[in-house]
């Protein structure tokens, strides 16, 4: 049995990254981008610990206005044509506890959304990007020799 490691190059079929890169999509499909956000928001309400109406009572809160159950089943019913507005999917999303709908509001737009600290390894990525990049240019400078004209 072998101890290699595979090769770098070698694409690994089964790992998926946790930051996919992104294309915007180029024409708003509003039905699709809809059905796709009611279908995220009812595997939220499936996953989440408590009933509607503990989501609906607790977005009352955060808006302080009342979010009926039946509004609830409207934002999340496919066959519904009823979409939620922003601040209210704003206090959903915390309501159940789900901030990776975020991810599912903006990714056709080729963005991703980076929690707590994150944002950290985006910007140790670009420094790390901007080194090699001197370092190149460095390389290119020493590449060939100097002639100091000064002291002779």
């Amino acid at each position: 049995m072998s101890s290699r490691l595979p090769s770098p190059f070698q694409g690994d079929f089964f790992r998926k990254p946790i930051f996919e890169s992104l294309t915007p999509t180029p024409v708003l499909d509003a039905g699709r981008f809809r059905s796709r956000l009611k279908r995220a928001m009812s595997a939220a309400l499936r996953d989440h610990e408590t009933n509607r109406e503990t989501v609906c009572a607790e977005m009352s809160r955060q808006l302080g206005q009342a979010v009926s159950k039946g509004m609830l089943d409207a934002y999340t019913a496919e066959a519904k044509p009823h979409d939620i507005s922003l601040v209210r999917f704003k206090a959903f999303v915390r309501a159940v506890h789900a901030p990776w709908l975020w991810d599912v509001a903006v990714s056709e737009e080729g963005l991703v959304i980076l929690r707590g600290d994150e944002p950290r390894l985006a910007e140790i990525a670009r420094l790390q990007q901007e080194q090699k990049a001197i370092a190149a240019q460095l390389k290119a400078l020493r590449s060939a020799p100097v002639d100091i004209k000064r002291g002779r």
